[in-house]
């Protein structure tokens, strides 16, 4: 085998269609696009969710609910929880840097602690939100709590 023997695979090449090349090419005159109607023009581009006519899906289906953009999202903490991840990961304090660091959330999260379960280690928390219950049973503790 040599250079000048050298082939591409029989039916892997094939030649270029020449669209809109006149009658005598075959592909003349609509240049294989039908007759026509938006996809037959330059620049055709299919709008989103178009169903050629039929009512779209999101007209058909009724709007449903509220999303409020003021709503605060926690990541909830209970105290259970909590006791478990002193020991896992050996926090001296209780922060959202803290539980960054420690791959617990994102950067942007806000932490809340709720109060189902026990804490027997005093520990300073410095959290943006936290129930009645878990506020109580922290200072019980001997912690404190900071609100941001």
């Amino acid at each position: 085998m040599k250079l000048h023997n050298l082939k591409p695979a029989e039916g892997s090449v094939h030649k270029e269609k020449r669209i809109g090349r006149g009658e005598a090419s075959g592909k003349g005159g609509t240049s294989t696009k039908g007759n026509k109607g938006g996809q037959s023009r330059a620049g055709y581009q299919r709008k989103m969710a178009h169903e050629g006519g039929q009512m779209p899906i999101q007209r058909r289906i009724p709007k449903r609910g509220f999303k409020n953009n003021n709503k605060i999202v926690y990541k909830v903490f209970n105290l259970g929880q909590i006791e478990e991840l002193i020991e896992k990961y050996g926090f001296t304090e209780f922060t959202a840097d803290s539980l960054y660091v420690n791959g617990l959330i994102s950067r942007t999260d806000k932490v809340k602690v709720l109060g189902n379960g026990e804490l027997k280690t005093k520990l300073p928390f410095k959290i943006d939100a936290v129930s009645e219950k878990a506020k109580a049973a922290i200072e019980a503790a001997g912690g404190s709590v900071e609100i941001l």
